[in-house]
């Protein structure tokens, strides 16, 4: 799942779960739920020495918020059980402001050089 945060969230290398602290509140509609949505992932793949994947781009419509920063977390283990597992922590690096619009987090190119998740 990707979860977004205002700027009072303290996120960082020190992160390692999902929290509610300084989460992002959807100010009308529904666009926003606590947790954040579920990503659909496309796929691990391998260029050379690196491997990476990616996941379907997330829109929130009708949405009317501010976010500075997102958290990629796990909700399931590889045994079936529940966890919060931060994956990827993600600064915007300034607020992002959406009123009563689309709200779209976009992946980068699933590459070994662009892709959001890396490792070589």
């Amino acid at each position: 799942k990707i979860a977004l945060f205002t700027s009072s969230a303290s996120l960082g290398a020190a992160t390692t779960d999902y929290s509610t602290s300084n989460e992002i509140t959807n100010t009308s509609g529904t666009a926003y739920t606590a947790g954040g949505a579920s990503l659909t992932n496309s796929g691990v793949s391998l260029s050379s020495t690196t491997a990476f994947t990616d996941f379907s781009d997330v829109s929130y419509s009708s949405a009317s918020f501010t976010a500075n920063g997102a958290i990629i977390y796990n909700t399931t283990t590889g045994t079936g059980t529940g966890t919060t597992d931060a994956v990827a922590v993600i600064a915007f690096g300034a607020d992002k402001t959406v009123s009563s619009g689309t709200f779209t987090i976009q992946f980068p190119t699933a590459d070994a050089t662009n892709a959001i998740i890396r490792l070589a």
